[in-house]
């Protein structure tokens, strides 16, 4: 009789279990940029480009224009917010990550400024302008071509 009350608690606690493990957030699949930063869809409009070592300001900026213009499909024109500035990963604990958004945060100052920085929410570039980043010889990641 013991017995058989500690097999039917043992089912009822798997079944539970994964009942529980199903209704948990899965993770999404990363895409990545032009650079190979990740960038993770957080949802509500709010996605995330994940660091790697050594990242600064225009890698960040690359992967958020790449992710908006190729992933999106968004125009050249469309403005990209930092929602969130430069902190720790949402997605990928750990790692440091800077959240943008197509539009800007409630309350952040959306003035355009000269300065290239992840460090502000309101922060903003063209789609366009945060894609050409991708393309500076300083961190150009593409593969070199072998000479014959």
């Amino acid at each position: 009789m013991m017995r058989n009350k500690l097999l039917r608690h043992a089912a009822i606690t798997a079944v539970c279990a994964s009942v529980l493990g199903m209704a948990a957030p899965m993770p999404a699949l990363a895409w990545t940029a032009w650079n190979r930063h990740k960038v993770n869809d957080l949802g509500q409009g709010v996605f995330e480009v994940v660091g790697r070592v050594g990242s600064g300001p225009q890698q960040y900026w690359c992967g958020a224009g790449d992710y908006v213009r190729r992933a999106l499909g968004m125009p050249a024109a469309q403005r990209v917010y930092i929602w969130r500035p430069l902190g720790p990963s949402a997605s990928q604990p750990g790692k440091k990550a800077v959240q943008f958004a197509l539009s800007p945060p409630k309350g952040a100052s959306t003035e355009v400024g000269l300065s290239l920085s992840v460090a502000r929410a309101g922060d903003n570039l063209s789609a366009s302008m945060a894609q050409s980043y991708c393309h500076t010889s300083d961190f150009d990641e593409r593969p070199p071509r072998l000479r014959p």
